[in-house]
């Protein structure tokens, strides 16, 4: 599943996007943190505030600071929600490095998908108490398929640093074409300034096929994977053709 939050359908009208949840006139709105939560992922992170939060949820600013210190407190209310509704992939009886290739498309998908999610996660203010379920998952299966309890971590580590790195780097060459300064383009300007006899590695690299930032991900995301079978004495040829 995504971070990203889809508006179910009762939360349009006349096509409009509702402001907040329907209550009766003069009755107080009642909310809790999962709602303030759900309220930040319906608005978007980077569009949340204090103001905005409280008029989706139809309820002064000052009600909200009730529950809430200020829009810091705000984010990661909504980041830890997120977090824990992060799941493993369902086991079908899939091949191992099928259900890693699953998990570590979701893992990088979801950090692109809320960078302010990715930002928290980075911060170290996502709580491990909310991935216990998940590893315990991830042990489950992969431990079905011959894995000790001790590898199936370790593999389930190696592909969540690789979606982490992977949605770090998407992030950062967004952040750059957005600012007008896109990464490639600006490595060739600086190679066409200098000596054109100088740095011929790079000169090499940026004159070739340069592959878009998810297709990278996917041909790093397979090496990880033909690493893992090659070490447990496994065919491999089956997981580097994979899709």
């Amino acid at each position: 599943m995504s971070l990203r939050e889809v508006d179910p359908p009762s939360s349009r009208a006349n096509g409009r996007p509702a402001t907040g949840p329907s209550r009766k006139v003069g009755r107080p709105a009642k909310i809790d943190r999962n709602a303030i939560a759900d309220a930040v992922l319906h608005i978007g992170l980077g569009n949340s505030s204090m103001k905005a939060v409280a008029d989706h949820l139809g309820v002064s600013v000052p009600g909200l600071y009730h529950h809430v210190r200020n829009r810091k407190e705000l984010l990661l209310l909504a980041a830890q929600r997120s977090m824990a509704r992060m799941r493993a992939p369902t086991d079908r009886g899939q091949h191992w490095a099928e259900w890693l290739r699953e998990w570590g498309r979701y893992s990088h998908g979801a950090f692109v998908d809320e960078p302010e999610v990715f930002a928290q996660y980075l911060r170290g203010a996502i709580s491990l108490d909310l991935t216990v379920e998940v590893m315990e998952s991830v042990i489950g299966v992969l431990s079905r398929q011959g894995f000790t309890p001790a590898q199936a971590m370790a593999a389930w580590d190696a592909v969540g640093r690789l979606a982490v790195g992977a949605a770090a780097d998407h992030l950062r060459e967004q952040a750059a074409v957005e600012g007008g300064h896109p990464l490639v383009p600006e490595l060739r300007r600086l190679l066409a300034e200098g000596d054109k006899d100088a740095l011929p590695g790079v000169r090499a690299v940026v004159d070739g096929p340069i592959a878009e930032t998810e297709d990278r991900f996917e041909d790093e995301l397979t090496s990880l994977l033909v690493g893992i079978a090659v070490r447990r004495g496994e065919p491999w040829e089956p997981i580097a053709d994979g899709s």
